[in-house]
């Protein structure tokens, strides 16, 4: 699924990538635990999380993670907006709890990484 679809899906703005919007995803995972995220191998994965911070754009960037979506009306802030745009990451504010916005994309087609 384009990330473009996914925004729109889960009523998100997008603030860092908008190059990048016609990206697709294959797989979600959803945590606010970076520790579990270092953990994944998988192409194409999108990360769901609320943990609003630079080490989460860290975080992905170890993992080869390049789409971002922050629930829980997160806000990026400028070091984060800095460190994905040097990525090439897509970084997006959904309003959404990260149950409500997994159950969406889950019933959009989107599967979990397991």
């Amino acid at each position: 699924m384009k990330i473009g679809q996914i925004t729109e899906l889960l009523n998100g703005k997008v603030v860092c990538g908008e190059e990048f919007l016609d990206r697709c995803v294959n797989s979600v995972f959803s945590s606010d635990l970076m520790s579990d995220v270092l953990t994944l191998k998988s192409d194409d994965l999108l990360l769901m999380t609320g943990l609003g911070n630079v080490q989460t754009i860290r975080t992905a960037e170890m993992s080869d993670i390049n789409t971002i979506i922050f629930v829980r009306n997160k806000k990026v802030n400028e070091d984060m907006l800095k460190l994905a745009a040097e990525n090439d990451m897509v970084l997006i504010e959904c309003p959404y709890s990260m149950f409500k916005a997994s159950g969406i994309l889950y019933q959009a087609g989107l599967k979990p990484i397991y």
